[in-house]
């Protein structure tokens, strides 16, 4: 279980951590904010992620800006790990990322697990 921090942004702007669990699946951590700027950056990295796990869990539990281009990353993710047989999990406590995903009705479209460890027995 390797951790990876992958970045153009200062941390505060938007992080990126992997961490690798097993051979088949990726926690992928997303902290600060996913707007124009940085979310082709995320579409990037969660393609990667999908292009060799299995099952991706996505944390947003740190993101304090969703904005349409970061909705449009995770939905973008979503159909990419569906239309290749992957998995794409995401945990999200985050007040201000919950908002915008139920704003745009894009919750629905999603699978949700209350925990990290919870997303990868779902995935199992």
């Amino acid at each position: 279980m390797a951790a990876r921090v992958e970045s153009d942004f200062p941390a505060d702007i938007m992080g990126l951590q992997v961490v690798e669990h097993g051979v088949d699946a990726r926690v992928v951590t997303v902290t600060g904010e996913v707007d124009t700027l940085t979310a082709p950056q995320l579409t990037r990295f969660l393609n990667e992620q999908l292009s060799t796990a299995r099952v991706v869990v996505v944390d947003l539990d740190g993101v304090k800006f969703l904005g349409s281009a970061g909705l449009s990353a995770l939905f973008e993710a979503n159909e990419l790990a569906t239309e290749h047989d992957r998995a794409l999990r995401l945990v999200c406590h985050s007040r201000i990322a919950n908002r915008a995903l139920e704003a745009t009705d894009l919750r629905e479209r999603f699978t949700f697990a209350d925990t990290v460890p919870d997303a990868l027995k779902k995935s199992a």
